[in-house]
């Protein structure tokens, strides 16, 4: 089956391992993962998927210990898929792995029902180490998220009123991202599986929330928006395919 990784290793080996399933929609990030991961003593890639729907099929049939998934897919966001892992297989361990800062990402992964979110120009260094605290079902955050999210639980003071794309739902997050893409209205519906007039729902309240007054802001601040994203991502000293670069010697730390 497309998509299947066989590392070579005996049955009982690979039975003795926890199975891993990667879901990211670049084929040197998942291969690079998957050659890092093969690598460790304890956990094995049972298979590779490059979009949602690639992801269930392979869970249903597969069924993983852990799913390694990235935030941005072409079809449906990470986020959305996580959500459909936690109502179809609820104790799946589920590790988001992203580009985007964690502090507009992670929140909304947890709240999912991620376990973990590891940045990827971090990932060389803690993806194992995630895998193993997920499995052993603990969360893996930064520091940083960990502190924030605990000061929101004791209520330390008044979380701060959030501004700009933050204020976004999950799913006007996503609209607001294809659109910074360059995807019009019947794009945006098809890539979510939604009618025109959902996303014309989503594209008023995204108006709203962010203070626009008619469609042309709302293309111009999505664009702007994007490109942000995408220089912060160019900038990063590790890229998407490097992070998991098999031959680096930190990519072969165990």
């Amino acid at each position: 089956m497309p998509g299947l990784s066989r590392p070579p290793a005996s049955r009982s080996t690979t039975c003795a391992k926890a199975t891993v399933l990667i879901v990211d929609d670049h084929p040197i990030v998942r291969q690079g993962l998957a050659q890092l991961i093969n690598q460790a003593p304890d956990m094995v890639v049972c298979g590779q998927a490059g979009d949602a729907h690639q992801a269930l099929e392979m869970i249903r049939q597969l069924q993983p210990r852990v799913a390694v998934v990235d935030v941005s897919l072409k079809q449906a966001s990470g986020i959305e898929l996580v959500k459909d892992i936690r109502l179809r297989w609820p104790k799946l361990a589920v590790l988001m792995l992203s580009v985007h800062d964690e502090s507009l990402y992670a929140e909304r992964a947890i709240r999912a029902g991620a376990r973990g979110y590891v940045m990827k120009e971090e990932a060389t260094d803690h993806i194992l180490q995630a895998i193993r605290h997920v499995l052993q079902g603990s969360m893996y955050l930064s520091d940083p998220l960990k502190e924030r999210l605990l000061r929101q639980t004791m209520g330390a003071r008044p979380a701060p009123r959030r501004v700009g794309v933050e204020r976004l739902s999950d799913r006007e997050l996503e609209v607001f991202r294809l659109i910074g893409l360059g995807l019009v209205t019947r794009q945006v519906a098809q890539q979510l599986c939604v009618s025109v007039k959902t996303v014309e729902a989503y594209r008023q309240r995204i108006k709203e929330k962010l203070g626009l007054e008619n469609a042309t802001q709302i293309i111009r601040q999505a664009i702007q928006w994007a490109m942000e994203q995408d220089g912060s991502r160019r900038a990063k000293p590790t890229t998407r395919a490097s992070s998991f670069n098999p031959a680096s010697p930190r990519s072969a730390r165990p």
